[in-house]
């Protein structure tokens, strides 16, 4: 005989559990309207959301209803607060043995899908529990975009193929930045995007032809950071997400490849996806992550070392205690 929980027992559970990891609803409203939190699956990166998880309670059914607006998976939802499926209802309901659920399977409790394994990078996500950071409001926009800093994207020739373009827009209270592509026809700029190539193809040259480690950052600002460090480093244009497999053909041959995870969730679905598509082609990967800060630009900013990156959970195979770097200063 199951417990009789109070009505609405269900959405305080389900409720508190989302207030402790993801904060409290922004806009709280009666329970048996929709409220919405943050999403514990698309929205626990630390960055600034407006909150798309709608939850309300239906007092005919018994039952705390989860939509998350862009469609994540309920079950992954309370997977990532701690909770499971039958948490949604203050009294589960009697099993039908005659019931055959959607997949097939003849009397499966209250029809749920069997649920799926977490992927490696899932694991790693959620081991490292990124905390929610809200960005401060900057105000009115106050003045134009500016150029700051221009990354030319060019071939091991040393031709042209395209640019980055790094810019900072003022605010009453601070600066947002922003970037924008454009390719080279030959005699100017044209804004678009261009072909797939890491940014320092020559530099990557350089280490097939001596052996030398790459590092692949995330942006390029890292890249700099890298190379101020002796070390040879590279990247896509656009950041996370936009790296494919026709960067990683220009890493073949490599003896070592070190991807510096930038450590919040988009970092570590950028990282898993370089890591992967550099399997088979290099002969080891690493997936490593900055001691302080965000990325490799603020790991040196805090003060750390180079053998003071820790190995990411999960991403970083085999398992190691301590990253230990085989590097050699730039000749050039």
């Amino acid at each position: 005989m199951q417990p009789q929980q109070p009505q609405g027992h269900s959405y305080l559970v389900v409720t508190d559990a989302l207030t402790r990891r993801m904060g409290p609803a922004p806009h709280p409203r009666g329970r048996e309207q929709w409220t919405n939190y943050l999403c514990p699956v698309h929205e626990g990166d630390g960055q600034h959301h407006n909150p798309s998880l709608g939850v309300r309670y239906d007092p005919r059914q018994g039952k705390t209803m989860l939509r998350c607006w862009a469609k994540c998976n309920d079950e992954e939802v309370l997977d990532r607060i701690g909770l499971r499926v039958r948490d949604l209802w203050d009294r589960l309901p009697e099993r039908d043995p005659n019931r055959r659920t959607s997949n097939g399977i003849h009397g499966q409790q209250y029809g749920v899908a069997e649920r799926r394994p977490l992927t490696l990078v899932e694991r790693a996500i959620a081991a490292a529990s990124f905390p929610i950071q809200y960005k401060p409001e900057l105000g009115a926009q106050t003045g134009p975009a500016e150029n700051v800093d221009t990354y030319v994207y060019r071939w091991h020739t040393d031709q042209i193929e395209g640019a980055v373009f790094r810019m900072r827009t003022p605010h009453e209270h601070g600066y947002t930045k922003s970037f924008w592509q454009a390719r080279w026809n030959g005699t100017g700029w044209e804004k678009g995007g261009f072909a797939p190539i890491p940014w320092k193809l020559a530099d990557i040259r350089e280490a097939l032809d001596t052996g030398r480690e790459i590092y692949v950052c995330e942006g390029e600002k890292d890249v700099q950071a890298a190379n101020r460090a002796g070390l040879i480093a590279t990247c896509n244009a656009m950041g996370a997400g936009s790296w494919t497999p026709e960067h990683a053909k220009w890493l073949r041959g490599a003896a070592r490849v070190i991807v510096v995870a930038d450590r919040d969730r988009p970092g570590y679905l950028h990282a898993a996806k370089v890591a992967e598509t550099l399997d088979g082609r290099v002969g080891e990967v690493r997936v490593v992550q900055a001691r302080d800060g965000k990325d490799l630009a603020d790991h040196f900013a805090a003060g750390h070392h180079l053998e003071d990156l820790d190995p990411v959970p999960y991403l970083d195979r085999p398992q190691q205690q301590r990253f230990r770097p085989v590097t050699r200063t730039r000749s050039r």
